[in-house]
């Protein structure tokens, strides 16, 4: 799951807006929710208490006979009036008889058109039934309240309750009003709990808004990964020693200062090396002369010996010289990089090395394309079969394919290398073989190269005990530029989609 987060850096964007928007989106419904349902409470309370007021003065100034037709006149779906006789004492009672007539249809419904979009007479009723459901007489404060201050004006002693629900259905209050000819004035209203939070409008609000910002910031991060996909690609092409094209400067500010300091670094790069190249070919240029001017010299020395010891040395100096100059240009190839079949490369290599009488078996297997300088690839594995060959007394290679590379394996049965010594033989000038008899080892630069080539195509070379012998691992990752460039399209395809 974290490897999947990190791999792209759209969805990290995309994860952190987003997260950003869920939390004030979150705070911000909690706040205007609460503020919403406080505002709705006291609005309610407010205009039920002025009702109520309304009302009582009607019934103190109209005949008693009209009391009954006032009160029906006055009923909406939501509230209820009815005088008593007796005050309310019992709370828990009057809740209840409260209830019973909030589930009474009102005599005054009238049926409206279904077009008109206002309910029915049927549609009420359903409605004032599922009251009773809700109301929990026995919760919330079993003692009146009594009425006073701003909300109730009048003179006539009142009292006042909640309306509680058990899970949240709805809200309601209750008020007992003392007329002056002794009755009670009941009122009850209640209204059930309207759209649910998860149904409210500010939650496809804010899922618009999730999608226009994630299609917002998909377009930004392809804008902004688009130039460090190529740069990626040139950087790994540059590493494998291809001469790569300048990328485009362009994108922000800081993708672009990114490939400026790109171009100038591989331009810096080639200036070295051929700064190096030429530098090691005048070296090797003006020891010619001094070289054949000691080779002259030692034709005029008498004995024998200390001639054939000082042509040996003079020879030897030339090779080196030689061997370090072709290594030097060996590291400045400019090959051209093109996909070959690896497994052809190695098998015609260890047919001519065959043909040439050395000891070289070669295990089929399936075709492996690869992207590589083959040139200057041949001239690594050629080295390492050589070296199996010449101290091993043969060699057997084989093409092993795994997920992310492909490993060319030389095995030889000879004395093997200690395990102290495999790293140094990868050093310039070393030989296992310390009499420097070109006759019995070369000038001990064969496996540098090879390293310095495989390096340069982004591998290495591990060395390991064969019991008895020496296993030559050289391997080759799969992630050349083809693979990066294909990757980089099927990321930036899958962003488009």
């Amino acid at each position: 799951m974290i490897s999947w987060w990190k791999r792209s850096l759209a969805r990290q964007f995309i994860g952190f807006i987003l997260s950003a928007l869920v939390v004030s989106q979150v705070l911000s419904f909690l706040i205007s929710w609460d503020e919403q349902d406080k505002a709705l409470k006291a609005a309610s309370k407010s205009e039920f208490f002025t009702r109520t007021a309304s009302i009582t003065r009607l019934l103190e100034v109209i005949p008693g006979e009209l009391r009954e037709d006032v009160l029906q006149a006055s009923e909406t779906s939501t509230s209820r009036f009815w005088l008593t006789t007796d005050p309310p004492t019992d709370l828990v009672t009057w809740r209840r008889s409260a209830t019973s007539q909030l589930v009474r249809p009102i005599r005054n419904a009238v049926a409206l058109p279904p077009e008109w979009g206002l309910g029915s007479v049927s549609g009420q009723v359903e409605a004032a039934r599922s009251v009773e459901a809700k109301i929990t007489p026995t919760a919330g404060n079993l003692e009146w309240i009594q009425a006073g201050g701003t909300l109730w004006p009048l003179d006539q002693s009142a009292r006042y309750t909640d309306l509680v629900t058990s899970n949240g259905g709805g809200s309601g209050m209750g008020m007992a009003v003392q007329l002056k000819s002794g009755l009670w004035l009941n009122t009850a209203y209640f209204k059930i709990a309207g759209t649910p939070w998860w149904r409210s409008p500010s939650l496809y609000s804010f899922a618009l808004s999730a999608v226009i910002l994630s299609v917002i910031v998909i377009l930004a991060t392809a804008r902004i990964t688009r130039p460090m996909r190529e740069l990626a690609v040139a950087a790994d092409a540059l590493g494998r020693g291809e001469n790569v094209s300048p990328i485009p400067e362009t994108g922000p500010d800081d993708i672009r200062l990114t490939a400026v300091s790109f171009n100038r670094m591989q331009q810096r790069l080639h200036r070295y090396v051929e700064d190096r190249v030429r530098m090691l070919a005048a070296i090797g240029h003006d020891l010619r002369t001094p070289l054949t001017s000691l080779r002259l010299r030692a034709e005029f020395v008498s004995d024998p010996d200390v001639q054939q010891r000082m042509l040996d040395t003079i020879d030897e100096i030339q090779a080196m010289t030689e061997a370090t100059i072709a290594f030097a240009k060996g590291e400045a190839s400019t090959e051209e990089t093109r996909t070959i079949d690896l497994c052809a490369l190695v098998e015609s290599l260890c047919d001519d090395l065959g043909d040439l009488g050395h000891k070289v078996e070669f295990t089929e297997s399936k075709k492996a394309h690869y992207r590589c300088r083959p040139g200057a690839l041949r001239r690594a594995i050629r080295n390492l079969v050589e070296n199996a060959v010449r101290y091993g007394g043969g060699a057997n290679v084989s093409i092993v394919e795994k997920a992310t590379a492909f490993e060319i394996l030389i095995k030889d049965s000879g004395p093997g290398i200690p395990k102290e010594m495999q790293d140094k033989v990868f050093s310039p000038f070393f030989r296992m073989e310390k009499s420097r008899n070109r006759q019995t080892g070369g000038i001990g630069l064969g496996m540098s190269i090879a390293r310095a080539i495989v390096r340069h195509h982004g591998g290495d070379i591990e060395l390991s005990s064969n019991n008895p012998g020496l296993t030559v691992c050289l391997r080759l990752p799969k992630a050349d530029r083809t693979s990066i460039e294909h990757r980089a399209e099927a990321m930036a395809a899958h962003w488009t989609l």
